[in-house]
């Protein structure tokens, strides 16, 4: 894996996949699931993030029901293909009324989405294309020989894969390499680190996490009394009465390191996802430009092997009331299994 000397340094996504700036991207909220949203400030967002240094952008070609690769479209167009990668999650079927209604990771299904995909971002291929979740339909190999293909064609730079545990890792990676893992690391969300985590630096797969910040619950920002109609944190366990009054008692503790540091909450906290190893990349979820500085500004937080125990000491793995998704979705995770 790529070692960093600098907080600002580019990371590499694995073994095979390409460099990268230190954070990424990440425009669901732009388009859907976290309330109502902007498309003036999300394109200023991102071309914000850009003119940082970003280049890494992930997004799936359900959310918003493709409106969020449109969106990209829009903010992306007359800008330097070499200047972005973008990264761009399949599989997810929903119904006219945007319900999901399941997983279709098979070949003819994947080569159809990434055509739309291609379509809707405007571009002429992807730099990372990934299943969002495993089809227990499918082999892992039948869908990653198909992406494979599109490797081979030139649609497709790199193959990753999201939300899946270790089995389906060495099973993928035995078909085509793996540039890299999206899934869920925050310091509330800590399950990988048992296995897949380390299954994944065996195969030179690298990280990109995704809910550094657990849907906003660790930012700082969160309070009790926040309004989340429409918003799909209003039905998530850490987000209800008990388990919200616990959690945000962690980022209490967290505030006053953070403080002392003079940084903020949620600085602090996509520093240590950071800070994890250079192999892992964190996604931050801006939908606005002050939020996409102060995540910006946690590449200048410098994290001591004593802040990083003060840290533990204060949010240990398993410190979370409630799970990260309800129950039914859970189910359905792979990398929980």
């Amino acid at each position: 894996m790529t070692t960093t000397d600098s907080p600002h340094a580019p990371r590499r996504l694995g073994t095979t996949g390409p460099e990268v700036f230190p954070l990424g991207l990440g425009a669901m909220g732009m388009s859907a699931l976290y309330g109502p949203t902007d498309r003036d400030e999300s394109i200023a967002t991102v071309h914000a993030a850009l003119d940082a240094g970003m280049t890494l952008i992930d997004t799936g070609d359900f959310y918003g029901m493709g409106d969020n690769e449109l969106l990209l479209a829009d903010a992306l167009r007359g800008i330097p293909r070499d200047r972005y990668q973008l990264s761009v999650k399949f599989g997810a079927q929903r119904d006219p009324a945007g319900a999901f209604i399941g997983n279709d990771n098979s070949p003819a299904a994947l080569k159809t989405s990434l055509a739309y995909s291609l379509r809707r971002l405007d571009v002429e291929y992807l730099d990372v294309y990934r299943p969002a979740r495993l089809d227990p339909n499918v082999p892992i190999e039948e869908t990653v020989g198909a992406i494979g293909e599109m490797v081979q064609a030139g649609y497709v730079r790199h193959i990753g894969l999201s939300e899946v545990g270790t089995d389906t890792l060495r099973r993928a990676a035995a078909v085509h390499p793996i540039s890299d893992l999206q899934i869920e690391y925050s310091l509330i969300s800590r399950a990988l680190e048992t296995s897949i985590l380390p299954t994944s630096r065996d195969l030179g797969i690298g990280v990109t996490a995704y809910g550094v910040l657990s849907r906003g619950l660790i930012s700082g920002h969160w309070s009790k009394d926040r309004s989340s109609e429409g918003d799909f944190r209003s039905v998530s366990p850490r987000f209800q009465a008990e388990n919200l009054d616990h959690n945000l008692a962690l980022v209490e503790t967290l505030r006053t390191i953070a403080e002392r540091k003079d940084v903020t909450v949620a600085q602090l906290a996509i520093a240590w996802v950071a800070a994890q190893g250079p192999d892992i990349v964190p996604l931050v979820g801006a939908r606005r430009r002050d939020r996409l500085t102060e995540s910006l500004g946690s590449l200048d937080v410098t994290l001591s092997a004593d802040d990083l125990a003060e840290i533990e000491k204060a949010v240990p793995a398993g410190a979370a009331a409630g799970d990260r998704y309800d129950a039914g979705q859970m189910a359905h995770l792979d990398s929980e299994k």
